[in-house]
């Protein structure tokens, strides 16, 4: 009965289908792109070979949503402390037309804090307006040494293509920078090298102590931030964004089953007649609410490989991470919805009246 009822309304059951199938891909997508974007930058701050890094009082964690309220010379301060062995100053700067973070820096200290860039193809700054890519940035872009690129309403020719995983994937001289933001002799952030590892925190606690409302942290330990799951900010997002495909994963199926239950009102009334129970009438309804649920569980993994080939077709620099755990959240979630959204629909039909059912047209 329950297959028949399914390959009956063949266009409806599809609707369900894909309807539970979005849940679990929306899920899945949002906190893939979430998560493995968090991940990358982790990763590419961490590739910078630096130990420590400074940021202003109560700036945030999300690199590139800071301004610039630093003066350059406390990297002087900061490299005369002991165990200190590079600092670099790097400014950020936002190209809303692209939606570009690109990073000023100086090239003379980037180096020594760095290690340098692995060049590709051409070489280092030139001029003031010249631009380093990273080379998922120029496959994504089909950019070239030598093209002209329009960032921050100004042509920057692109000087050399680098190895990615050095912080950002756009980088233009620090001067430069300053001039376009009108920020002389500011910083963002400040990455400092260490004589040796193990100095970190010794040079964390000089700096603290040097100046105590700044926001300073290993990168370790940011790195440690960017990948932990109890963000409040990324826990917050993900779970309006999951209310939302659990909301809609309810009301398809809510309607597929009550306009299921409108359907099948005589048919139920041969039932109880026939001395069907309201439990036997209620798991009839909850079978067939799960049986579309797990089509669209099915569906909506599918769509999410699907939706991450796609993903990286399009967007080579974007990183989708999945994960065993939001896999099994999601479709625990799509089941959930269903079966919540089944329920009235089951209990109705449950409470119709034999007599009522078998004289409904």
């Amino acid at each position: 009965m329950i297959a028949q009822n399914i390959l009956r309304r063949p266009i409806r059951t599809v609707i369900s289908v894909l309807a539970v199938g979005i849940e679990v891909s929306m899920v899945m997508l949002v906190v893939g792109l979430t998560h493995g974007m968090l991940h990358d930058s982790a990763q590419r701050i961490g590739g910078l070979g630096a130990d420590v890094m400074v940021q202003a009082p109560h700036a945030s964690m999300f690199l590139g949503m800071t301004s610039a309220p630093m003066p350059v010379k406390l990297g002087d301060y900061f490299a005369r402390l002991d165990h200190v062995k590079a600092v670099t100053p790097v400014l950020f700067q936002f190209d809303p037309s692209g939606v570009s973070l690109i990073w000023g820096i100086d090239m003379k200290t980037w180096d020594r804090v760095t290690g340098g860039f692995a060049y590709l193809r051409g070489g280092p700054f030139t001029g003031p307006y010249d631009l380093l890519v990273d080379n998922w940035y120029a496959r994504q872009n089909r950019v070239r040494v030598g093209q002209v690129v329009k960032l921050l309403n100004h042509g920057f020719t692109v000087s050399g293509i680098v190895e990615h995983g050095k912080g950002s994937r756009l980088f233009i001289p620090l001067q430069t920078a300053e001039s376009l933001a009108e920020q002389q002799n500011r910083a963002s952030i400040f990455f400092i090298k260490c004589t040796n590892p193990g100095y970190t925190d010794s040079v964390i606690n000089a700096i603290k102590k040097l100046l105590p409302n700044y926001t300073v942290l290993s990168v370790q330990e940011y790195m440690s931030l960017l990948t932990s799951n109890d963000l409040p900010a990324l826990t917050d997002f993900i779970t309006v964004l999951v209310a939302i495909a659990v909301t809609i994963g309810f009301l398809v199926i809510f309607l597929s089953m009550y306009t299921t239950i409108a359907e099948r009102t005589r048919e139920i009334g041969i039932l109880k007649s026939l001395g069907a129970t309201k439990g036997y009438i209620i798991e009839l309804i909850l079978e067939e609410a799960g049986i579309l649920s797990l089509a669209g569980i099915v569906a909506g993994y599918l769509g999410t490989w699907a939706g991450r080939m796609l993903i990286h077709r399009a967007f080579p620099t974007v990183t989708v991470e999945f994960t065993a755990r939001w896999a099994v959240w999601a479709a625990i979630l799509a089941i959930v919805g269903s079966f919540i959204g089944a329920l009235y629909p089951a209990l109705r039909a449950a409470q119709l009246d034999p007599v009522d059912a078998l004289a409904y047209e």
